[in-house]
């Protein structure tokens, strides 16, 4: 039960928050902090003993299920985390409780604010412990509601365009990687949407066949890392949304393309994943060097910050691109997780400027460090941790 506890003491602190009176903001604001320190604690743990226990082990460490849910349709309730799910966990058992913190200046409808932010963290913990087909894609489009709705309720100037352009280029994805589950599902045989049986069928199609769905899922999956050309929607979605949906959004919902890839397209497709990985490379160079250009043109420090994702995110394409290296995937989740924490101490820190500035315009800023000695060692210490110093 330990793994169904990440997904529904949040959707269980969603109800109770929503059950508290709509006047009681600080009430509202503590239960939510509360109840997220749950899965950030269970998550860290299952960090701690996995690492102590199975590091280095490509099994499932831990598993729930499979029990039947749908037997009509073959469809179980199915969770299991190993070495690429855990450290994702506990990414976002650790964020998710410093956005909730850092949502305290929230002043309008405080209380359905919390409620969609617990219940994305349910729809993030559920992506990433998942070993179902049917779960998983649930659990994907469970996160598309209340990322729509915190953008476009509370966001900036420009929110509703933003959010509409995100759900937009997420369900379009959506409908590619639908699909592809089905293409999946109705090749099998007996029919099935466990991700672990799936593997061994997805091995044995045909090329044409592992193509087509290795090429759908991968655009599900780019839209979200963003891969250029997908990425049109993120900079709109940062630049809109309040500062601790943008630490979300960039430190956990990102590494969810770049983890499905990982999860469904790499070990099911290899024969297409052959054919595809060095232009799956050349596609993480493009962004690479597209997203660094583009970053130094900008004059909004919030857009500066989210076009440089596009560019750390294409150092993960490149890697993932290095087919059948090892070394290579390591190299994925350090970036994953440094890029997480980083990217979203950075968000938090454009924050705490425009709270007291108003403004997010660089050319503003001069002098800063003399008006701000503490804050501007932490954006240089955090600024050259994203370099790699």
């Amino acid at each position: 039960m330990i793994l169904s506890s990440l997904v529904f003491v949040p959707i269980l602190g969603m109800i109770i928050v929503m059950l508290l009176p709509k006047e009681k903001d600080d009430l509202i604001r503590y239960t939510a902090v509360g109840i997220s320190l749950i899965p950030m604690v269970i998550s860290f743990w299952l960090t701690y003993d996995y690492f102590v226990n199975f590091s280095g082990s490509a099994a499932m460490a831990y598993m729930e299920g499979p029990f039947a849910w749908i037997p009509s349709l073959n469809v179980n309730y199915h969770l299991g985390v190993d070495g690429i799910s855990v450290p994702m966990l506990f990414l976002t058992g650790l964020l998710s409780t410093i956005s909730l913190i850092a949502s305290f200046s929230i002043k309008f409808r405080v209380k359905e604010y919390f409620a969609f932010f617990l219940l994305l963290e349910a729809g993030m913990m559920g992506v990433f412990v998942a070993l179902d087909f049917f779960l998983f894609y649930v659990f994907w489009e469970i996160m598309l509601v209340p990322m729509y709705f915190l953008i476009g309720v509370w966001g900036g100037p420009q929110k509703e365009y933003a959010a509409i352009k995100f759900f937009l280029y997420t369900l379009f994805g959506s409908i590619f990687m639908l699909v592809a589950i089905l293409i999946m599902y109705f090749t099998s045989e007996p029919h099935s949407l466990n991700m672990l049986t799936l593997i061994e069928h997805g091995s044995s199609m045909t090329y044409t066949m592992q193509m087509v769905c290795f090429i759908f899922f991968f655009i599900a999956f780019a839209i979200k890392v963003p891969v250029w050309p997908f990425h049109t929607w993120l900079p709109d979605a940062h630049v809109q949304a309040p500062t601790a949906v943008s630490v979300i959004l960039a430190g956990v919902l990102l590494k969810m393309g770049t983890y499905a890839m990982l999860r469904i397209n790499w070990p099911m497709f290899p024969k297409a994943l052959h054919s595809l990985s060095f232009w799956i490379a050349v596609l993480g160079v493009i962004g690479i060097i597209y997203g660094a250009l583009v970053s130094l043109a900008q004059k909004d420090l919030k857009k500066l910050v989210a076009y440089s994702s596009v560019s750390h995110m294409g150092y993960c394409m490149l890697a993932l691109g290095a087919y059948g290296s090892v070394t290579a995937i390591t190299g994925v989740m350090f970036q994953m997780i440094s890029h997480g924490l980083i990217t979203g101490a950075l968000f938090l820190m454009v924050g705490v400027l425009y709270d007291r500035a108003h403004t997010r315009e660089i050319a503003v800023f001069g002098g800063l460090g003399a008006k701000l000695p503490v804050y501007s060692a932490f954006m240089l210490l955090f600024s050259m941790a994203a370099l790699g110093l």
